[in-house]
């Protein structure tokens, strides 16, 4: 089932199955803004990050005293929501803890994915709701692709990435199995500028760590359209694309990949969340078309 968000400036699609983006249209210019997902690419389009985000070492991880396995990224993407609640301008999708969740992760929770339109914004709200006695641990992310070039009379390579903030940015490199490697490396110093290239993911995908910057823009001198991505108070940011594909994926997470030196111990994992028995966690990207 696909659910479908209108206003006066934009047309969205979501998918019931991962709560997943498939569609960001904007009137006016009448482009679509995100990725088709042809599987000659990558077949996915936006999917949700949960309860891990990246790899595990050896797909593994333990947690009192138990070893349970999970596949990169985790298994929101490749689950079916639950449409709770749709307003004029938002729908909200709710994931429950279930038989099958909890053979994988021993948590009861609550993930609702809450989408809203606001003239030619939207944004995309996660939010995680401990609903066991103990502690949860978590981590959670989005993985939007967007479609690069933005129209047929320029091409990959006059786009690039635009930064709020001057930034020395270093990637930590994905070793094998996708795991964080200990020593990051050099992309661009001194600048708020990355520009696009196929050859610039030759290496996988640019992991930041606690950048300065809060938002993005992907942009070109070529043309007026622009789309600006807000990712405030999301510690890590990855920037991928498929080899040769003509996308880019801007991806904010709180959370991040095993490193190559982790005991798979999730309570020690970088970047995971602590969330109190009732509590609630929060978090919201935006993008901006125009």
């Amino acid at each position: 089932m696909t659910y479908f968000l209108e206003n006066d400036y934009l047309k969205v699609a979501i998918r019931q199955k991962g709560a997943e983006l498939v569609s960001l249209y904007h009137k006016e210019t009448h482009l679509e803004y995100l990725w088709s997902g042809d599987p000659a690419f990558w077949a996915k389009h936006s999917p949700i990050l949960f309860p891990i985000v990246g790899a595990l070492k050896n797909n593994e991880y333990h947690y009192e005293g138990n070893s349970y396995k999970l596949s990169r990224h985790g298994f929101a993407r490749d689950m079916e929501f639950e449409l709770e609640a749709e307003g004029e301008s938002d729908l909200t999708f709710l994931l429950k803890s279930n038989a099958e969740t909890m053979a994988v992760y021993p948590f009861e929770f609550r993930l609702r994915v809450i989408y809203t339109l606001r003239q030619n914004e939207l944004s995309v709200q996660y939010k995680v709701t401990n609903h066991d006695s103990k502690d949860l641990f978590f981590s959670v992310g989005g993985h939007p692709a967007f479609r690069v070039p933005f129209t047929d009379e320029t091409q990959y390579t006059d786009y690039y990435l635009e930064f709020n903030e001057t930034e020395d940015f270093h990637r930590w490199p994905l070793a094998e199995g996708g795991l964080i490697d200990v020593t990051p490396e050099p992309v661009v110093e001194n600048s708020n500028r990355i520009a696009l290239s196929h050859e610039l993911f030759a290496e996988d995908a640019l992991v930041f760590k606690h950048l300065k910057s809060t938002s993005v823009t992907l942009k070109s001198d070529q043309v007026p359209y622009q789309l600006k991505f807000d990712f405030e108070d999301f510690p890590y940011l990855g920037i991928w694309a498929a080899p040769k594909a003509p996308f880019v994926c801007i991806e904010p997470w709180c959370g991040i990949a095993d490193s190559v030196t982790h005991d798979q111990n999730l309570e020690t994992k970088e970047g995971i969340n602590r969330l109190a028995a009732g509590e609630v966690f929060e978090r919201t990207w935006k993008v901006t078309l125009s």
